[in-house]
């Protein structure tokens, strides 16, 4: 499980800048208008060191009462109370307001590590303009310009030092690596906690037609013929346009999220009177991003009318949707009833293998030599792409580097060409595959000049 780090601060001190800098890409907007950012934006962290995850909040207005401007301060307050650390941009150039007093005063009311980062210093002759910041009560005050990335690489060493990322990302909870844990994620009320129960055989978890009634996630272990699971039962995802900001489910969105990356197999639930929807769409797309392994149910099963072509009819729908991810197995349940809920635990030790799979260096060129002479790769401003040779870099998900002349010239059709034949020869169900193409730097490759 990864670190929370929290931006807050005041509109306009530059905290999306700092954002799109840490995460090394322009996911928040940044403009010079006070208020732009009005909503929670997460991303992780690219450095050097361990991964961590950042929230971008909407600016601190202590005085300003109308509704936008509280909606932005509850916001920012939800993103405190989830962080693990909190960096608190302020303007060196405008100095020490009543509002930064006011936040500063917040910060350390909540008992989080805090790092005040000065921004907008942007070179030597200003760095003694963070010295009026000392009159915050902070502990850890640090120059930064994050349009001009001078001092971000301190201020990531210092939030390193501060949460010791290593050990935080290595057992933060105490987690077993003996054991599979499995998040039931999905949207509310579509039978998360009713299979949670179902699974455990006992009432765990409460139990109301009323969506919304999980609220955070609840870990229960298990052990199924000597082996370990933990199942993660999560609060379900609306649409953000339904969650009131400052509320308990608002809270439970980013527990979610951490859920997905603390998991090894995510389990996701779809209404099977519903259908499929866009949020389940995002849910799925959350979990093939994180690399996951995945199987999605269809619940309440039980209350559908069929025939001989209703599964189909589903599968085909589902597909339709979801096209990124037809490596997942659909399994039709019923957690109510138990219907076919007793293959879930097989299904997941499945998955799980594939997610784990891992070849040597010697049948992965075989097969690449095969599927070459299938179908050859593209030409490339009438060169010849060439693959050289193939290598598995990671497991969890598979993950392979191809050397070859022109990794540009890989066309994404020729990827999902490789991609489906890697699955089809190992049959890998259920675990996403990354694909990573790497050029040949030889000045003497005449395919190179």
């Amino acid at each position: 499980m990864r670190a929370l780090v929290a931006i807050v601060g005041r509109p306009n001190v530059g905290k999306s800048t700092l954002f799109n800098r840490l995460v090394g890409a322009k996911k928040a907007i940044v403009l010079d208008t006070p208020g732009v950012t009005r909503d929670r934006h997460y991303g992780e962290a690219k450095w050097a060191g361990p991964p961590f995850d950042l929230i971008d909040t909407g600016g601190f207005e202590m005085v300003d009462s109308s509704s936008i401007i509280k909606q932005m301060r509850e916001q920012a307050m939800a993103a405190i109370e989830e962080s693990d650390l909190v960096i608190f941009v302020v303007d060196g150039r405008t100095g020490v307001t009543p509002d930064d007093i006011e936040v500063a005063r917040l910060l350390r009311n909540s008992g989080k590590a805090c790092i005040c980062a000065v921004n907008k210093i942007d070179g030597q002759k200003q760095d003694a303009l963070i010295y009026e910041f000392y009159s915050l009560g902070l502990d850890q005050i640090m120059p930064i310009s994050a349009e001009h990335s001078r001092g971000v690489s301190q201020l990531l060493e210092a939030v390193d030092d501060t949460l010791n990322l290593s050990a935080f990302f290595a057992d933060l909870d105490g987690e077993r690596e003996d054991e599979t844990r499995i998040a039931l994620l999905g949207r509310p009320n579509v039978g998360k906690s009713t299979l949670t129960n179902r699974l455990l055989g006992e009432d765990r978890m409460i139990v109301d037609s009323t969506a919304g009634t999980t609220r955070d996630s609840i870990d229960a272990p298990m052990i199924i013929d000597g082996e370990r699971f933990l199942l993660i039962d999560t609060a379900g995802l609306r649409r953000k346009s339904n969650i009131k900001r400052w509320s308990s489910e608002g809270f439970s969105v980013m527990r979610t999220i951490r859920a997905v990356e603390r998991c090894h197999v995510a389990v996701v639930l779809i209404d099977a009177e519903e259908g499929i929807t866009d949020q389940d769409a995002k849910i799925i797309g959350l979990t093939h991003e994180k690399g996951r392994a995945l199987i999605i149910l269809v619940n309440k099963w039980d209350a559908v009318e069929k025939d001989h072509k209703t599964v189909e009819v589903y599968k085909e729908q589902i597909n339709r949707k979801l096209p990124f991810a037809g490596y997942a197995p659909i399994l039709f349940i019923s957690g109510l009833t138990g219907q076919r809920v007793h293959k879930l635990i097989g299904l997941v030790k499945q998955v799980r293998e594939n997610h784990l799979f891992r070849s040597s260096t010697g049948p992965l060129n075989r097969w690449l030599e095969e599927v070459i002479q299938k179908h050859h790769p593209p030409t490339h401003k009438n060169r010849r792409l060439r693959l050289y040779y193939v290598t598995q870099a990671r497991n969890a998900p598979p993950t392979l580097i191809f050397h070859c002349n022109h990794p540009e010239a890989v066309h994404f059709s020729y990827q999902r060409y490789l991609t489906n034949q890697f699955r089809e020869k190992f049959g890998l169900e259920g675990t996403p595959i990354r694909l990573v193409f790497r050029g040949k730097d030889n000045p003497f490759d005449p395919d190179e000049l």
